[in-house]
């Protein structure tokens, strides 16, 4: 019946009697690209094409991702849903949608577009059937059986992800047709960051990055000479877009602007002009988030946005107030949790830190693989690291930041204990705590509790919707933010220890394992949850609180049969255990050893838990083997 209403809801606001007057949509998106273009400032950028696009379009200077990674920001593009609120939040996993919620091309489709996707997806979810007309490397709108028939037609651009900057053989091959006037000299390249090392190799990801940004220029002037040739350009309004930031460290995965802020460039041709109140040639400082994107096709396409949409139009009839702030998580990126929340207005940026005791760049197997990441490690390493990029190997992170991004671009002044922004602290502070609790942030549960409750549920946007508990979403959002505030918390901790509620017990024993030895106090509480403690993440967030007491007697046995009988996610909690405790961990390095053997009952043998037990045992053993 939910379904039925939304389908009903949307056709009802669908004038069919304006049909020829449709525009055609165009997606021209990228992957892995900061504002490294000329429209925008960038004195290096080679990019003609889509300057020329901006000085006929809307150029939007403040347009940034929920996320600083592809899958989980995809799912949200796609649905118009914070992916916190869908469960799509780590990366690579496989949520369920409710049934009520669906791919904004759905209602499209249902109102008479002619959807094509070519070809990425990267929803984490399994697309309903009616998402796309067609999907797949051959999509094109060029294939629609109905040439009076509008589309909306999505192509994506692989060239510029950050493997097109890491792997030799791809960034030739993208960037092969350049000329020699498109290359760029990397020894001359102003913008480089402060954060990376003046290294040859990191001067060279640098220069790769623009050279691949180039190339895709020329793919998007292909893409509008086509619509050119078609006689559909002056019927076609056009957006061009990134999926989250540049590909190298401290950009991609991350909250800063270097890994969430992105290009955004629409042109809305002269028959539709009455659509926006911005005449072409525009720069607008509006904030726009990316889920803002599909709610925004359905408005131009006189399409109603269904109730649960998170995101909102900034083109098109009755478009709302401007955002005041725009949003940002980080969870689980493969192997590795890290629990990161972010807002921003237009120049000030606010980040939470969940998890403060782990250092910045945890060693992750995919990023660790890059030139820059490589030359950042081995100069750590051997204590030849110098300037702002040795912030981010400290063995801590701060609880809270805050930058003004207006004189600190690069973000690396944290304003958070400073007398004289305590004001815009606090008040980010509680706008960032609001929108956790009204939008039920699924990505302050432990990913374990989560899929046990979506086997129940049938997916996870429920979980804190569903429920007879009504204070559920603050316990845990509060005992959360509990967690990282130190032993003035310790009290609150041990009473949150009793909670009904296992996704509020994981923060407490978390938090009281975070202040280590201060909270000993605890431990006799926290030694019976060993046996009986029905929850295997608890278990493990509180054996680890024990390891951090120095009373290890019962907590690595804990963790070791976590390790070997645990389900997937389990599993993985228990070694980031093991690898975060170090030399703690020396008693069970046999057990550690029989965890790396495959297990083929789980998603890809295990290999994340593979990875991070890889890691433990080569620092524990001071040895180099492989991390898979």
């Amino acid at each position: 019946m939910r379904k039925l209403l939304t389908t009903l809801f949307v056709l009802c606001l669908y004038n069919v009697g304006n049909a020829d007057d449709r525009p055609n949509i165009l997606w021209l998106s990228a992957e892995d690209i900061s504002p490294h273009l000329g429209c925008y400032g960038d004195p290096h950028a080679i990019t003609p094409f889509l300057d020329s696009l901006a000085a006929s379009g809307i150029r939007y200077t403040n347009a940034f991702t929920t996320a600083g990674v592809c899958a989980p920001n995809r799912s949200g593009i796609i649905t118009g849903m914070y992916q916190t609120s869908l469960g799509t939040q780590h990366m690579r996993c496989q949520a369920k949608l409710p049934p009520h919620i669906k791919p904004f091309t759905t209602f499209l489709r249902s109102a008479g577009y002619y959807c094509t996707n070519n070809s990425k997806t990267d929803y984490q979810f399994k697309a309903p059937k009616d998402t796309w007309d067609e999907s797949s490397g051959k999509a094109h709108w060029k294939n629609r059986p109905d040439v009076n028939r509008p589309f909306f037609a999505v192509f994506n651009f692989v060239g510029c992800h950050e493997s097109g900057i890491a792997n030799t053989s791809k960034y030739q091959s993208v960037t092969q047709k350049l000329t020699a006037e498109q290359r760029q000299d990397a020894n001359n390249l102003s913008t480089f960051p402060p954060y990376y090392p003046r290294t040859p190799a990191a001067l060279e990801d640098w220069k790769r990055n623009y050279e691949l940004i180039t190339a895709l220029d020329i793919w998007c002037q292909q893409h509008v000479q086509a619509l050119k040739e078609a006689g559909l350009y002056d019927n076609t309004i056009i957006f061009f877009w990134s999926d989250h930031g540049v590909g190298l460290p401290r950009a991609k995965r991350w909250l800063y602007d270097s890994g969430t802020h992105i290009p955004l460039i629409v042109h809305v041709p002269a028959k539709y002009q009455h659509l926006t109140d911005l005449k072409p040639g525009t720069t607008t400082d509006r904030l726009v988030s990316s889920i803002d994107l599909g709610a925004t096709v359905l408005n131009l396409g006189n399409v109603g946005r269904p109730d649960y949409m998170q995101g909102q139009p900034f083109l098109g009839s009755e478009v709302p107030p401007a955002r005041d702030f725009v949003y940002g998580a980080r969870d689980r990126m493969d192997e590795r949790y890290d629990i990161i929340r972010m807002v921003r207005d237009k120049r000030f940026k606010y980040i939470r830190n969940y998890e403060p005791l782990k250092t910045y760049y945890q060693y992750m197997n995919t990023p660790e693989k890059g030139a820059t990441m490589k030359d950042l490690r081995s100069l750590h390493d051997a204590g030849k690291l110098k300037g702002a990029p040795t912030i981010y190997f400290s063995k801590h992170k701060p609880v809270e930041e805050l930058y003004d991004t207006q004189n600190d671009p690069h973000e690396l002044t944290n304003l958070a204990s400073s007398d004289e922004h305590q004001e815009i602290l606090s008040h980010l502070r509680q706008v960032h705590i609001k929108w956790v609790q009204e939008t039920k942030d699924l990505g302050l549960i432990a990913e374990p509790i989560l899929i046990e409750r979506e086997s129940t549920l049938g997916n996870q946007y429920d979980i804190l919707r569903r429920n007879d508990d009504p204070t559920l979403v603050k316990r845990i959002s509060e005992t959360a933010l509990l967690a990282s505030e130190g032993v003035k918390a310790k009290t609150q901790l041990a009473k949150a220890l009793l909670d009904n509620d296992a996704a509020v017990r994981y923060w407490a024993a978390t938090g009281l394992g975070n202040i280590g030895k201060p909270a000993a106090s605890t431990s006799k509480q926290l030694k019976s949850m060993l046996t009986t403690e029905p929850s295997s993440v608890v278990r493990t967030a509180v054996a680890r609180a024990l390891c951090m007491f120095d009373q290890t007697d019962g907590a690595l046995p804990t963790l070791v049969h976590e390790l070997h009988h645990g389900k997937q996610w389990e599993r993985l909690h228990a070694a980031i255990v093991l690898d975060q405790i170090g030399k703690k961990a020396e008693a069970v390095i046999p057990e550690m050893h029989k965890a790396l053997k495959p297990r083929p009952d789980l998603y890809a043998g295990g290999k994340y838990v593979v990875r991070v037990i890889n890691r433990a045992l080569n620092q524990l053993e001071n040895t180099s083997r492989e991390v898979p």
